[in-house]
């Protein structure tokens, strides 16, 4: 499977193998940034090869590594919980390294993700943050989901294509 690019970022769809290398802190093509990865970026990874193991390897709906396109090197992870639920609709989780943090590259990935989503024929995007995880929140907002409720631990955020099917149906003249 392809790098996604987006201005200053690779995501690069990782294979079980580097999200095995990974658990056992051996970078693979790429370098590390320091800070890489974090325990949000190895529970991802854990989580890609779970699924792997019981539902079979979800690419594209897998874990991707962030990557600035200027050095090559890891700051980050994001990525799909899974494939799509029967209406069309995936859960998606991201971070970064803490000294990679407050230059848009969350959003900057988020976006791309989501216009990738988009061309995968997805029809709503969901995530959610911890309360007190503010600068998270403003991220997912930023890129275009909205906020559509909360419980005790939670805020919860979305993001549809209402008229997706209509529009992918509507014959041109």
């Amino acid at each position: 499977m392809k790098d996604l690019e987006t201005e200053r970022l690779v995501l690069h769809p990782l294979s079980v193998t580097e999200a095995e290398g990974l658990l056992e802190g051996e970078p693979s093509g790429a370098g590390w940034a320091p800070g890489y990865p974090t325990d949000s970026d190895l529970a991802g990874a854990r989580r890609y090869l779970a699924t792997c193991v019981h539902a079979g390897d979800p690419r594209p709906f897998g874990a991707y590594e962030i990557r600035r396109r200027e050095d090559g090197l890891a700051i980050g992870g994001l990525g799909f919980h899974g494939g799509a639920d029967e209406n069309g609709t995936v859960t998606i989780g991201y971070g970064l390294i803490p000294s990679a943090q407050g230059n848009g590259y969350a959003t900057e990935a988020l976006r791309g993700l989501l216009e990738f989503a988009w061309d995968q024929g997805v029809n709503a995007v969901e995530g959610d943050t911890d309360h007190g995880n503010v600068a998270s929140q403003r991220v997912m907002t930023a890129a275009g989901m909205k906020f559509v409720g909360a419980d005790d631990r939670l805020k919860y955020y979305r993001i549809t294509w209402e008229n997706r099917l209509r529009r992918r149906h509507t014959v041109k003249a």
